[in-house]
C-alpha cells in the first residue's frame, strides 16, 4: 500500500494530488482561463475550506478519541456566530457598544466570548450528559442531536429567526489585498491564515506535547493509558471541550462574512460530516486535507452552477466528492481499513 507520509499512505496522497489538480483545472475552465476570475474561486475556496476545518477538526478529534459523532457541533458554530454578531452591533441583545466603543476591540471581545461560551457548553455536554452514555453509541447520537435542537430553540428565543447581516465596519474587514489583479478583503486572508495556523497548531499539539501523546495513546488503547495512572476521562473532557470551543471560534470569525442565521449550524454540520468521512474517520490529517479539497470544490461548483443556472450543483458537491472517494477508498483518504 506504500510507505507512510505525514500519517498517510502514498496512494492516498496521490489521490489527493489528483483531486486537487482536477478541481483547480476545472476552476480554471469555469473561470474562462482568466486569472482574476480564478483568483476569486481560489480565495473563496480556501476561505470556505478553513471554515469547514474549524467545525470538522473538532468532530474528527472527538470521534478519533471517543468514538462519538457529535451532532451538536454545527450548533456550536452557530452560537459563536450569533454571539460575535450580537456583541459587535448596537442592535444586539447584549449591547456593549457604549462600554466598548472601538469596533476592533468589540470584535476581539466577541471572539473571546464565543470561545469561552463554546468551551463551557461543550464541557457541560460531555461532563453531565455524554459521560454516562460512553457504552451506548446510539444514545450518544440521539443525545447530541437533541442538544443541537435545544440550542437552536434557545437561539430562536433570544434572537428570533431573522437573519442578521454584518454591517459594522472594523479595520481588518475593510482592508484590501490584490491577487492576479483582483481585489479582496484582507479579512478573507485573515481567516485563511487562522485556519492554517490551527491546522499546524493542533498537529503540533497531537504530535509534540504530552497531552497529544496521551490523546493518541487513548485512541489506540484507553485501558492501557488508564493502567498507567492517567485519568482518561479528564482527557476526554479536555478534547471534547476543545472541539466545541474551536467550532464556536469558527462561527465567530465567519460572522463578518456569513452573518448569523439559524441555518448555519445544519449547513456546516452536514458539510463537515462529509469532510471527516472523506478524509477518513478519526484521521486529523484527512480532516485538514478534506476541508481544503471540499472548500475548493464548493467554490468552483458555486461558480459553475451560476453559469449553468443549476444552483443545486454547489449544494450537493460535498456528497458527490464523498461518494467518489469512497468508491476508490472505502475507508476514506487517510482512514484505517476496518
Amino acid at each position: 500500500m506504500g510507505s507512510n507520509i505525514f500519517g498517510g499512505k502514498r496512494d492516498a496522497w496521490l489521490l489527493v494530488l489528483v483531486m486537487l489538480v482536477a478541481v483547480l483545472v476545472f476552476a480554471l475552465i469555469t473561470s474562462e482561463f482568466r486569472l482574476n476570475n480564478f483568483a476569486i474561486t481560489l480565495v473563496s475556496g480556501l476561505f470556505q475550506g478553513m471554515l469547514l476545518f474549524l467545525v470538522a477538526s473538532g468532530l474528527s478529534l472527538v470521534f478519533g478519541l471517543m468514538d462519538i459523532l457529535n451532532f451538536a457541533q454545527g450548533a456550536y458554530f452557530m452560537v459563536g456566530a450569533y454571539l460575535a454578531y450580537d456583541l459587535q452591533h448596537a442592535t444586539g441583545v447584549f449591547n456593549i457598544t457604549e462600554a466598548v466603543p472601538d469596533p476592533n476591540i468589540r470584535f476581539i471581545v466577541g471572539v473571546i466570548v464565543a470561545i469561552l461560551v463554546g468551551a463551557f457548553l461543550g464541557w457541560v455536554l460531555e461532563r453531565w450528559l455524554l459521560r454516562p452514555l460512553y457504552d451506548r453509541p446510539l444514545f450518544q447520537l440521539v443525545l447530541t442531536f437533541g442538544v443541537s435542537i435545544i440550542m437552536l430553540e434557545g437561539i430562536r428565543n433570544i434572537w428570533n429567526t431573522t437573519p442578521y447581516s454584518w454591517t459594522e465596519v472594523f479595520g481588518i474587514r475593510e482592508a484590501q489585498f490584490t491577487l492576479f489583479g483582483q481585489d479582496f478583503s484582507m479579512y478573507r486572508l485573515f481567516v485563511i491564515g487562522v485556519g492554517v495556523l490551527l491546522i499546524i497548531g493542533i498537529a503540533l499539539l497531537l504530535r509534540r506535547t504530552r497531552l497529544g501523546i496521551v490523546v493518541r495513546a487513548g485512541v489506540e488503547d484507553p485501558e492501557m493509558v488508564s493502567a498507567l495512572g492517567i485519568n482518561v476521562r479528564v482527557v476526554f473532557t479536555l478534547v471534547f471541550t476543545l472541539g466545541c470551543a474551536v467550532a464556536a471560534f469558527g462561527g465567530a470569525i465567519a460572522a463578518p462574512f456569513l452573518g448569523a442565521t439559524i441555518s448555519l449550524g445544519a449547513t456546516f454540520l452536514i458539510q463537515s460530516i462529509a469532510v471527516i468521512v472523506l478524509g477518513g474517520l478519526g484521521s486529523y490529517e484527512g480532516t485538514a486535507v478534506g476541508s481544503i479539497i471540499v472548500g475548493l470544490a464548493l467554490a468552483t461548483m458555486q461558480q459553475f452552477s451560476i453559469q449553468v443556472s443549476i444552483p443545486v450543483l454547489a449544494t450537493i458537491t460535498p456528497m458527490l466528492l464523498l461518494v467518489l472517494v469512497l468508491m476508490v477508498r472505502p475507508q476514506g483518504l487517510f482512514g484505517e481499513a476496518r
